[in-house]
């Protein structure tokens, strides 16, 4: 096949070129044989080097091990951004068992699916109040049979309230847990096409679908973006400083941060969450050369009101995935900053790569760049995904690629909506231009991405439904200029019953449903828009409120 974007590539590097796929914890393994002493990982001032990651590492697999875990064994990890989450990432799939990641912003209905679907018996988790009192809620209602309890304070002081809890046999700390557990002679034999990873990404018809991902697709994600970037890094030939203030439970942050930085020998500054001016201060003072983050985190920097007195000088790649970027914020960003912010597309079932914009290359504002170097991505017609459209015509984008999931767990029958062969319907509509340049024009879905992270409208319409006074309801998304989307529902009300505020509505859903799901705004109606067999209709509301605004 002939690519024309391939003449937009970095000069050393060609669209066809092989792919090198491995084990997981491989290349953790290679990468402390390589840079040893060097530090991988940088939290609360802490830093901890290749060598001693490594060895936590095969610690936390002995022990699991040790704990009698059989190969295939799913292992639910609850955690936020401290270096728990890598450890026993590595260490899970070293001793051969497969991941589900468990998002703290997730609420009761996604993770009691999370957990039932996956099959994970066994969470870990943290000490810390936001989180643990919810995993304790699951083994006491018999979802989960155990808890390993990683001890926040185990990596210095923090600001973070902690919960107390009482020992059991079914709550094990962590220290507890890898105590005495020695290395075996031979670890367990673990495939390229194991599932390593079920990471669960969702649309409008159900609850969220476990994209299984192998050995093969993670370890691929990260050699193709190792393809891309080798000409950038061998100019600068340094070990760079990564900020990670995206939540390692997300496939980007996973894949591209995460695993990505550790091939290469970089440092990793780990943030649990996006404080704005600690991000500052590892700029500014701690001279960090490479960030990546999603929209809300560059609008958040160019409405500094400072701005242009702050010192970026150090930052040598910006970048900026899980939503569209607007193109007026990468325009007011490099304006303001000189920087130029890159943006790409990808998907959880691709385990993040898809396309992307050179580094130091031409660039096409609007666009979502070129496919990468072993994907293969083609529009195809909405009411035929076999037939393959030409350049410039509207259709669905159809992707394969050794990164490309095999398909979603106890989902077998559902293969053929999603799979032409080995190429998966992305759901996202869009075009290719005569250079090869891809742009996104609508999705095919009706999911919300809202500050990078995936919002399902059914569960948020769900949650609404329990309140005593809503009879019907559908959830949209609208603009919003911090997170690109927004939930807004559309409530029909009982008879006799009095409105509520958009306060009273968050208020009354807290808990049911995870913060970021929280719609932004509320308005009643008095009939909502149906189907012609009688269903409440998404398409048809977005219809309705577009010929009325028009």
């Amino acid at each position: 096949m002939q690519y024309a974007g391939e003449k937009f590539y970095p000069e050393d590097v060609r669209w066809d070129e092989p792919i090198e796929v491995g084990l997981v914890p491989a290349l953790l393994e290679e990468s402390a044989r390589k840079f040893g002493d060097r530090a991988a990982i940088e939290f609360r001032d802490r830093q901890i080097s290749y060598r001693e990651l490594n060895a936590k590492v095969a610690q936390a697999a002995a022990a699991y091990l040790r704990d009698g875990l059989a190969r295939d064994t799913t292992i639910g990890l609850f955690l936020g951004n401290t270096p728990d989450h890598p450890i026993n990432f590595f260490g899970a799939l070293k001793a051969g068992a497969r991941i589900v990641h468990l998002s703290p912003l997730d609420g009761e209905i996604t993770l009691k699916h999370k957990l039932t679907d996956s099959g994970a018996r066994l969470v870990v988790t943290s000490n810390l109040s936001s989180i643990f009192p919810r995993a304790l809620e699951f083994l006491e209602a018999g979802i989960i049979d155990r808890i390993i309890v990683c001890e926040d304070e185990a990596w210095g002081e923090a600001k973070n309230k902690l919960a107390s809890y009482d020992k059991r046999p079914a709550i094990v700390t962590y220290a507890e847990f890898i105590a005495e557990a020695q290395l075996p002679v031979i670890w367990p034999a673990v495939e390229l096409d194991d599932v390593a990873l079920l990471q669960y990404t969702g649309g409008t018809t159900g609850l969220p679908k476990g994209a299984m991902l192998t050995h093969r697709n993670l370890t691929a994600a990260v050699s193709i973006r190792e393809v891309w970037t080798r000409s950038f890094r061998a100019k600068r030939n340094v070990a760079e400083r990564v900020i990670c203030a995206l939540p390692l439970f997300h496939i980007y942050a996973l894949t591209l941060i995460l695993m990505k930085r550790l091939r290469y020998g970089d440092l990793i500054s780990l943030h649990q969450r996006f404080d704005l001016e600690e991000i500052m201060r590892d700029i500014e003072v701690k001279r960090a050369t490479v960030f990546p983050g999603v929209p809300t985190m560059w609008i958040a920097i160019i409405s500094l009101p400072d701005l242009d007195r702050r010192d970026l000088s150090s930052l040598a790649y910006c970048g900026s995935g899980g939503a569209p970027l607007p193109v007026e914020v990468a325009a007011i960003f490099e304006r303001k900053t000189g920087l130029r912010l890159r943006s790409g597309w990808g998907m959880t079932e691709t385990a993040s790569p898809g396309t992307t914009h050179p580094s130091n290359g031409p660039d096409r504002p609007g666009s979502i760049g070129l496919m990468l170097p072993g994907i293969e991505i083609d529009i195809v017609a909405h009411d035929d995904p076999h037939r393959v459209l030409s350049i410039g015509e509207v259709g669905e984008l159809r992707i394969r690629g050794p990164n490309v999931t095999r398909g979603y767990w106890n989902r077998d029958e559902g293969r053929s909506e999603w799979f032409i062969g080995d190429r998966f319907l992305t759901g996202d509509i869009g075009y290719m231009d005569a250079d090869g340049w891809f742009y996104l024009v609508d999705r095919k879905k009706d999911l919300i991405i809202s500050g990078g992270f995936n919002v399902y409208p059914q569960l948020i319409e769900q949650a609404i439904y329990t309140h005593p006074d809503v009879k019907e309801v559908l959830v949209i998304g609208i603009p919003d200029e911090y997170r690109g989307e927004a939930a807004k529902a559309y409530i029909t009300l009982r008879p006799d019953a009095a409105r509520f505020s958009i306060d009273d509505l968050r208020a009354f859903l807290t808990g049911k449903i995870g913060k970021h799901e929280l719609p932004a705004a509320l308005e009643f109606i008095d009939e909502l828009p149906r189907t012609n067999v009688g269903k409440l209709s998404r398409q048809a509301l977005r219809d309705q409120l577009s010929s009325r605004s028009a």
